[in-house]
């Protein structure tokens, strides 16, 4: 019984069936928010969707590390960091042709699905805070949900702009941000995953 690594398999465990969910949710959404950010015009509806998509995606990435090597672990959280920052990188190019033709956001659908994220992404963020200290693969799901809700605020708060100015450029303006708060998360996801790797 000594030798018995029950713990460990019951904290993979537990890693898996969170890592489940929160792909689940991101999935969800990512479809529900690129629809009505598509019909409503809304840059930082797609920006958002498109981070919810990246999200899901880090999570499958991140389940499948669950139980591997360090090295697996590692490289999974590279590969994340690295993925974020090439989709946010497409969502720049999305708010430069859309400053460039023109726009028209619905400000009550970003209002109101931005706030549907919000809540989804803080039920994401719950469930992903016990584990915020763990391994690495599980730090990056971490920083990517906390990043998620400042993302979703955001949202909510680009459409009540778009209401109170009449005006398409705080949307842009949204979707900008989120880009870069997508950017700086997959940066510091990479840096980690490089000082981990230099230690090992």
């Amino acid at each position: 019984m000594g030798n018995c690594n029950c713990h460990i398999e019951i904290e993979h465990e537990e890693q898996r069936r969170t890592l489940i969910l929160l792909l689940a949710i991101n999935g969800v959404m990512f479809c529900v928010e690129f629809a009505f950010g598509v019909i409503g015009q809304s840059t930082g509806l797609i920006s958002d969707a498109v981070d919810m998509l990246a999200d899901a995606l880090v999570y499958g990435v991140g389940l499948y590390a669950v139980g591997k090597s360090a090295h697996i672990k590692n490289r999974a959280a590279y590969f994340s960091g690295v993925f974020q920052i090439i989709l946010a990188l497409g969502v720049l190019a999305d708010v430069t042709r859309r400053f460039l033709l023109g726009s028209e956001p619905e400000s009550m659908w970003m209002m109101g699905f931005g706030l549907l994220a919000l809540l989804a992404n803080v039920w994401c963020l719950l469930l992903i805070a016990k584990h915020r200290h763990g391994e690495i693969h599980m730090r990056a799901s971490w920083i990517f949900s906390k990043n998620d809700v400042i993302a979703n605020v955001g949202v909510v708060l680009g459409g009540f702009l778009v209401y109170l100015f009449n005006s398409h450029l705080p949307d842009l303006l949204i979707g900008f941000a989120i880009a870069l708060i997508v950017i700086r998360g997959g940066v510091a996801v990479i840096k980690d995953a490089s000082k981990e790797s230099h230690h090992a």
